[in-house]
């Protein structure tokens, strides 16, 4: 069964229509939907061109600006110098599977609260604030182990390439300098 994509069009006067409800909506609207999980998908009304990554960072800039950030500064700024590095795509797809195994284990937290109140799941929202509240110290030590032992097995992947990579040039033919070599400068006395 596929899920229909809901369609909302960005029209040249910034406003965003909603083709589902054929109603114009708002960016706290679109915030809305993300919070229910809705497929969405937002395009330019001229050019049909897909703004919904916009339109996030757009909501994302505004709860930043709201209060409380989710991101720090030196976060921010490092983030920033992913752009146009090598390690771009990396760096992606690593922070997506780490927010991903994040709300996994929020999910399954909640799921298992179920059990505390008779299979309805905390009372109000109130309550399973406080809850996630008191469970902050244990979740931010699972989330720092969790962290630890990923950086523990890139550095050893790290050294695995390295070593590969001392075994692949130790195979090319002679006259290719071997790693480590440096050629004699033009003062050196002993030049070959």
């Amino acid at each position: 069964m596929a899920t229909t994509i809901r369609l909302i069009k960005k029209y040249p006067n910034r406003r965003l229509y909603d083709t589902h409800t054929s109603a114009y909506i708002t960016l706290a609207d679109v915030k809305q939907l993300v919070l229910d999980t809705e497929n969405f998908k937002v395009i330019d009304a001229k050019s049909n061109g897909d703004l919904t990554r916009s339109i996030l960072l757009q909501i994302i800039l505004d709860e930043e600006a709201g209060g409380a950030p989710l991101f720090s500064s030196q976060m921010l700024a490092h983030m920033i110098r992913f752009y146009g590095h090598a390690m771009q795509g990396m760096m992606g797809a690593y922070m997506e599977k780490t927010l991903q195994t994040f709300v996994e284990v929020q999910n399954r937290m909640q799921e298992q609260s179920k059990s505390l109140y008779d299979g309805r799941g905390v009372p109000n929202a109130e309550l399973w604030t406080q809850f996630m509240q008191g469970q902050a110290p244990m979740m931010q030590n699972m989330m720092s182990n969790y962290i630890e032992q990923s950086k523990n097995l890139f550095f050893q992947m790290q050294e695995q390439m390295q070593q590969q990579a001392r075994n692949v040039f130790q195979n090319f033919p002679a006259g290719f300098p071997a790693p480590g070599f440096t050629p004699p400068g033009p003062n050196d006395k002993n030049k070959p």
